[in-house]
């Protein structure tokens, strides 16, 4: 089992900037792939960003080039986001892939506003 605790969400202004963490528990070794998606409000969820154990790297086209996503050697994923739009007002999760199955975090609200 993995447990996945999201953090660092919270209200930023156009053009703004902010980092999310998740923090990976339980059976991190694992884990294969992980990565960050949002569910906008009144939309369904989608994907933002992957890592892979081998730290490449995949992301939505509505967010390259303004997020980053990384990760440490041990149980931390990050998300740095920037030129932060309206739009990307959202509940992002954290969700971490094995062999076998999907585990997602509580989800951390980001909202983009003036």
């Amino acid at each position: 089992q993995v447990q996945l605790v999201e953090s660092g969400g919270g209200l930023v202004q156009p053009g703004g900037s902010l980092r999310i963490s998740c923090a990976a528990s339980g059976t991190i070794f694992s884990i294969n792939v992980m990565g960050w998606y949002r569910r906008p409000p009144g939309k369904e969820r989608e994907l933002v960003a992957l890592i892979t154990r081998n730290a490449a790297t995949n992301y939505a086209d509505s967010v390259k080039g303004r997020f980053t996503i990384s990760r440490d050697n041990a149980n931390t994923v990050w998300l740095q986001m920037s030129s932060l739009k309206p739009e990307d007002t959202a509940v992002y999760y954290c969700n971490a892939v094995t062999s076998h199955d999907s585990f997602w975090g509580q989800g951390t609200q980001v909202t983009v506003s003036s």
